[in-house]
């Protein structure tokens, strides 16, 4: 009996210490040049007092890292094009990563899939505080990883868009 109340005390302090205060779940696609094709899974994004926590469920992915952004428009057609250049509400111009406040807000962590091309593992962007400010922007998964630099490719040298959903 002591140990299951043991447990149940580090259950409890484990799930304060992540607090999840918003949430909402984007539907991703995979992109073609014909636009938005078959469902990828979805991508939920929870407000915790750490920042936003961004928790994939996607599957037919390629496996490895790869860059993974908010950007700047409400859509993933023309191949994900009309989704824009990162969100950068600071005109920073620069591509720094999620942990550099000198940089594009849109910058995230990369995202890991599985050697089954799955994935699950979730990132944390610390500074993104609300989903409000990040409403009416799109998600976009980009086929290589991300470098956080603009040397010696721009943007992190991610490759073309592979995955994109519209954050409602």
């Amino acid at each position: 009996m002591l140990k299951l109340r043991f447990l149940f005390f580090g259950l409890s302090c484990t799930l304060s210490a992540i607090s999840v205060f918003g949430n909402i779940s984007v539907p991703m696609h995979d992109i073609s040049k014909s636009g938005t094709n078959s469902s990828l899974g979805s991508i939920s994004i929870h407000e915790t007092k750490y920042g936003l926590l961004f928790t994939p469920h996607l599957h037919k992915l390629k496996p490895g890292l790869h860059g993974f952004h908010i950007h700047q428009n409400p859509s993933c057609s023309s191949s994900g094009k009309d989704a824009g250049a990162h969100f950068d509400p600071k005109n920073t111009n620069k591509h720094l990563g999620p942990f550099n406040d000198s940089g594009h807000l849109g910058d995230l962590p990369v995202l890991y899939v599985n050697p089954d091309g799955t994935a699950t593992v979730p990132v944390l962007a610390p500074r993104l505080k609300n989903i409000k400010d990040i409403e009416h922007r799109s998600l976009m998964i980009h086929d290589g990883g991300d470098n956080y630099s603009d040397i010696p490719e721009k943007l992190g040298g991610g490759g073309h868009r592979i995955g994109c959903g519209v954050i409602k």
